[in-house]
C-alpha cells in the first residue's frame, strides 16, 4: 500500500499549537492528539518481525493503538469486516438509521454512556417490536453507532443492517420484507423510537432528579417529527458488511 504524502500527524503537528490556544482542548483530547502523533514513530520504540521462511528481519515503529488513530483502526476494520461477513445470512438486507434530535445533546453531555445506551437499547426495541407485530417473527441487526456528523458536530445516531429474515414465534425460520422494497414506515419507526427512547430518557432524568429542570426540552423534543431513515434492501451480505465497516474509523 502506497503511503500518503500527508496523514494526520502532519495537521496536528502544522497546526496543533494554535488550535490549543483557540479551543483549549481538555487532558483527553490532549493525549489523542499526543497518540496521533507519535503513532509508528520513533518516540514509541519498535520492533523486529523475522521472515519464518528466509529468516529476512523486517524493523518497524510501534503503533499507538488509539481507538481514534486512522492508521490504527484500519486494520481493525479489514478484520471485523473479514469476521462479520462470516456470519452474515445469505438474504437481502435493509439499512436503517436512528437518530436523535440535535436539541438532546446537552443532556447527551451529562452521561454520554449512558446516552449511547439508551440509544441502543430504544433502536433495538423499536426493531424488535415491529419485526413482532408485522411479520411475527423474532428478527436481528447489526447496529454501529457514530457520534459524529459530517461536521464533526455532535450528532449521535445508528446505522442498522437488518436481515430480511427471522425466527417465527415456533421457532421456525422465516423469510420477512416481502411487501415492497421497504422493511418498514419510516414514520411508524418514527413514532416508535421516539416512544422508546423519551420514556427511557425521561425513567433517567427521573432518578438523577433532573426531570424538572429539563422537563421543557422534554416537551418540546416529544412533541416533534423524529428523523428515522431507511433504504431499500441492499442484495448481497458482502456489499452490506463492507458499506457497514465503513463508519467503523470515520
Amino acid at each position: 500500500m502506497v503511503k500518503p504524502q500527508f496523514e494526520v500527524a502532519h495537521i496536528i503537528k502544522r497546526f496543533g499549537k494554535q488550535f490549543a490556544q483557540i479551543y483549549n482542548p481538555n487532558a483527553y483530547q490532549a493525549r489523542i492528539f499526543n497518540a496521533l502523533t507519535q503513532c509508528r514513530t520513533s518516540q514509541l520504540g519498535g520492533h523486529a518481525d523475522a521472515c519464518d521462511c528466509c529468516g529476512q528481519i523486517s524493523i518497524s515503529y510501534n503503533s499507538c493503538r488509539n481507538r481514534h488513530c486512522p492508521k490504527c483502526q484500519s486494520s481493525k476494520q479489514v478484520f471485523w469486516v473479514d469476521d462479520l461477513l462470516q456470519s452474515t445470512l445469505a438474504v437481502k438486507h435493509y439499512h436503517i438509521v436512528f437518530t436523535l434530535p440535535h436539541e438532546l445533546n446537552s443532556v447527551c453531555m451529562l452521561n454520554s454512556a449512558n446516552y449511547y445506551n439508551q440509544l441502543f437499547a430504544s433502536a433495538w426495541a423499536t426493531l424488535r417490536t415491529f419485526g413482532y407485530t408485522n411479520f411475527g417473527s423474532e428478527t436481528g441487526a447489526v447496529c454501529v453507532l457514530h457520534t459524529w456528523g459530517q461536521n464533526l458536530s455532535l450528532h449521535p445516531h445508528i446505522h442498522c443492517i437488518v436481515p430480511a429474515a427471522g425466527l417465527s414465534l415456533s421457532g421456525n425460520w422465516k423469510n420477512i420484507g416481502h411487501r415492497g422494497k421497504y422493511l418498514y414506515s419510516v414514520k411508524l419507526l418514527s413514532i416508535g423510537f421516539r416512544s422508546h427512547f423519551m420514556n427511557n430518557l425521561k425513567a433517567w432524568l427521573s432518578g438523577q432528579k433532573l426531570l424538572k429542570q429539563y422537563q421543557s426540552l422534554v416537551d418540546t423534543v416529544w412533541s416533534k417529527p423524529w428523523v428515522v431513515f431507511c433504504e431499500p434492501s441492499m442484495a448481497k451480505p458482502e456489499h452490506v458488511v463492507k458499506y457497514l465497516g465503513a463508519y467503523l474509523i470515520e
